[in-house]
């Protein structure tokens, strides 16, 4: 089943100094926080605070690409956890068909927030991110896996300010 996200806001680990984008389901029910790059991480704080960057980021670009070939984002969806690692897919359609191609979420959610489509997280997605796979071994130690799933429970966006990097 999918559930509709938004991005609630960035963040950064401070145990691993890495951001962290927090999605967060309409009913605010369910957090999933994404490890990403400081690189990124700056692409979605600039579309969430719709700064316009000279020079178009790789969001824009496939953004501009994807609107002249007259086609729509129509959806992302952020569709497995694996290994630490989040997966996501773009839902093109070009008028004749959806085309479904792979993307780093980081990527997806940027590029997402741009074209103003809907974000949808996999629900084994959000189950798994709330209990494995996410703690490096650095946290692990300061953490105990429960302990962590009960922060990230009661998290909210007041706790990270306003897209502070």
């Amino acid at each position: 089943m999918l559930v509709k996200m938004k991005v609630a806001g960035i963040a950064i680990d401070p145990l691993a100094n890495t951001p962290i984008v927090i999605l967060k389901d309409l009913e605010e029910q369910n957090i999933v926080p994404i490890w990403i790059g400081i690189l990124e991480a700056s692409a979605i704080a600039a579309e969430l605070e719709k700064i316009s960057i000279p020079r178009p980021l790789t969001h824009i670009l496939t953004k501009n690409i994807i609107k002249a070939l007259g086609a729509e984002l129509k959806k992302v969806i952020i569709s497995d956890l694996k290994e630490s690692t989040f997966f996501a897919e773009l839902f093109i359609d070009n008028g004749k068909e959806v085309i479904v191609v792979d993307a780093r979420p980081s990527d997806a959610l940027a590029l997402a927030i741009s074209m103003e489509a809907p974000i949808f997280v996999e629900e084994k997605v959000i189950n798994k991110s709330g209990r494995e796979g996410l703690i490096d071994d650095k946290t692990k130690k300061e953490f105990e896996e429960k302990k962590w799933a009960e922060i990230l429970d009661n998290l909210s966006p007041e706790d990270f300010g306003k897209y502070k990097m």
